[in-house]
């Protein structure tokens, strides 16, 4: 109980607070999982939506999905560090953190879209809707919400990841922690560790009520489920998101 009050000691002390101090390492590590989510969306969102819509991909997308999350994070920091060398560690970095977020990403892409009802498919195509519009108007708006879901899952997972960034020197909420290791300062340690747990928290709960706000009116008036395939070997898909 002495180290956690010492290490809000620690965290509220006023050199803390200021320059230099927790809110820049906020900021970076912040900044790091603002770019990689930016760019794991940009990549894993238009592929998930193609193999939802088609069909085509789907089994090489569960593999792929199922396939990376078994990565481990700091090994696949320090490879990429290696491969691209000393002088380009941000761009390392930052493309481990987008290879780690997006699977969780494109399972949510996809699922959210197999998860439809096919009869409220074929009902839009049988009132002459384009397949553009199929997956605009309809496809996409029903499944947003296992779309945040996946992403939720994706930022969660740069956040805790983003903390190794201070292994090879790129500052963020890590930095703190690993000083604290190597002074042997655990209420600094245990300080940074909690900073993470309250930044993953934070942006968990605005994903949250992003999801809840997704869900469209018509299906939370009949009790918040999205419509479902009844097609059982469409399940996995879905599955898969969470």
């Amino acid at each position: 109980m002495s180290v956690f009050l010492e290490a809000l000691a620690w965290l509220f002390s006023p050199e803390r607070l200021g320059a230099g101090g927790i809110p820049q390492r906020i900021g970076e590590h912040l900044w790091f999982t603002l770019i990689a989510f930016a760019l794991a969306s940009a990549i894993a969102v238009p592929l998930g939506y193609l193999v939802g819509h088609t069909g085509r991909g789907r089994e090489v997308a569960v593999a792929v999905a199922g396939a990376a999350r078994a990565l481990p994070s700091f090994g696949l920091i320090l490879l990429l560090v290696m491969l691209v060398g000393v002088l380009q560690i941000g761009a390392a970095v930052t493309a481990a953190l987008v290879i780690l977020a997006i699977p969780s990403i494109l399972a949510g892409a996809y699922a959210g879209i197999e998860a439809i009802d096919r009869r409220t498919i074929d009902a839009a195509r049988a009132v002459g809707m384009t397949e553009w519009q199929v997956l605009t108007r309809v496809e996409i708006p029903l499944g947003l919400p296992l779309l945040l879901s996946g992403m939720r899952n994706g930022v969660l997972q740069i956040v805790a990841t983003a903390t190794l960034a201070g292994y090879v020197g790129l500052g963020g909420l890590g930095d703190d922690i690993l000083q604290g290791i190597a002074l042997r300062n655990y209420p600094q340690t245990l300080g940074g560790a909690l900073l993470v747990v309250a930044l993953a928290l934070v942006l968990d709960g605005v994903f949250a009520v992003l999801e809840r706000v997704a869900v469209p009116h018509g299906v939370r008036k009949r009790g918040g489920a999205l419509p479902r395939s009844s097609s059982a070997s469409r399940t996995p898909a879905a599955s898969a998101a969470n």
